[in-house]
């Protein structure tokens, strides 16, 4: 939900003494490359990792670590986890596909669907366009920096099960002046997919999840990948996810949450084999029209994600990293205690998913080892 696109850190300390269960993987021959990543996540202190490949039709599938500290279970294969903002992508799918039905267009502004909603202190829902809500540059302020649930442990003690309504969460970054004028430059913000949520639920008169249950879910058969709503605990099985909101702070279970708080910015909840699927068929045509696709492709400089990730570009609910053999697409996610990363190839004959069940305040060596096995599966 944050703004990480391959996240997550760790504390060595707290888990690297304890005892990781035996992992497990499938897919013949192909199994190395995916143990070895999620063994080395975890021995730098990932509580539990899980993930899969397909690698040119060959499903593999890994898992390290625990998935309960307090019990020390093993980390379940096939676990239920949240995506975050890989629901970005969900999202921008669904307005892409009403795009191209002629319902709405990419240059219609937000005043136009939501009048009034985006105003005050600078900010102008009539300059603001669905295409900068979809590719982070409208300027807007991400209400994120202002939930107090996310700041602190005590903060998430005292409003994990909150209940928000989108406007509640629009309302929150109307109190802060825009960033900069849209389409000036990029800044990642939260606030553009809770209005996209928004308009695609005044175009079709039904919620954004509905629409993306009914487009997406359902038509390709991702049983697991739901909505949760107001429900603030995980379908079974799944891992619990710890978050350190200090360096060298203690690990904190924050497996209940209430991911309304996320709305069409990060609440759907998914697994390793879902989420692989759900890449595969947006890379091989099978959800949107070729001029869509196109258009969720284009991409701009991501400008406040140099550092991190030199090169980086942002399409339209849809992030193009390059590397060594070329480039990936993909969208990371975070919520709380929990980090989603994924790589899929532009042809998307490969595609790998990494579910991450630690979240911590430095994040740079985990960063680079999941870079690092995107890369090896990309390129082979």
């Amino acid at each position: 939900m944050r703004r990480h696109l391959v996240v997550a850190a760790v504390i060595v300390s707290l888990v690297g003494g304890m005892a990781a269960p035996a992992a497990a993987a499938t897919g013949p021959g192909r199994h190395h490359q995916l143990q070895q990543a999620a063994d080395d996540l975890h021995a730098l202190g990932i509580t539990g990792v899980q993930g899969v490949t397909r690698i040119d039709g060959v499903t593999t599938r890994a898992r390290a670590g625990v998935g309960d500290l307090a019990r020390g279970t093993p980390v379940p294969l096939g676990g239920h986890f949240r995506m975050g903002s890989n629901t970005k992508t969900f999202v921008a799918v669904v307005a892409l596909q009403l795009v191209g039905e002629g319902r709405l267009s990419l240059e219609d502004t937000v005043d136009h669907w939501l009048p009034g909603v985006v105003t005050g202190n600078g900010n102008d829902g009539r300059h603001i366009t669905v295409r900068n809500l979809l590719q982070h540059t409208s300027g807007l302020y991400s209400y994120t920096n202002d939930l107090s649930g996310l700041a602190s442990y005590e903060g998430y003690l005292r409003h994990r099960l909150d209940h928000y309504d989108a406007a509640d969460l629009v309302a929150l970054a109307m109190k802060h002046p825009p960033n900069f004028a849209p389409g000036t430059h990029w800044d990642y913000s939260n606030t553009n997919y809770i209005l996209a949520g928004m308009i695609i639920e005044r175009v079709t008169g039904r919620p954004w999840a509905t629409e993306v249950r009914d487009r997406i879910v359902r038509p390709l058969g991702l049983r697991d990948t739901s909505a949760p709503g107001d429900r603030a605990t995980l379908p079974n099985p799944h891992a619990e996810g710890y978050q350190q909101w200090a360096p060298d702070g203690p690990l904190y279970d924050t497996t209940l949450f209430n991911t309304t708080a996320a709305d069409a910015a990060g609440s759907l909840v998914t697994t390793p084999a879902d989420l692989a699927r759900f890449w595969q068929a947006l890379q091989r045509g099978q959800l949107l029209r070729p001029r869509q696709m196109a258009q969720m492709h284009t991409t701009v400089l991501a400008e406040t994600f140099q550092d991190a990730l030199p090169g980086a570009r942002y399409g339209l609910g849809i992030t193009f990293l390059p590397n060594r053999c070329g480039g990936y697409w993909g969208h990371g996610g975070d919520v709380p205690g929990m980090s989603t990363a994924n790589a899929v190839s532009p042809d998307g004959d490969r595609v790998a998913v990494l579910s991450l069940t630690t979240e911590l305040a430095d994040s740079a060596a985990v960063e680079r080892r999941t870079s690092r096995f995107m890369d090896d599966v990309i390129c082979g």
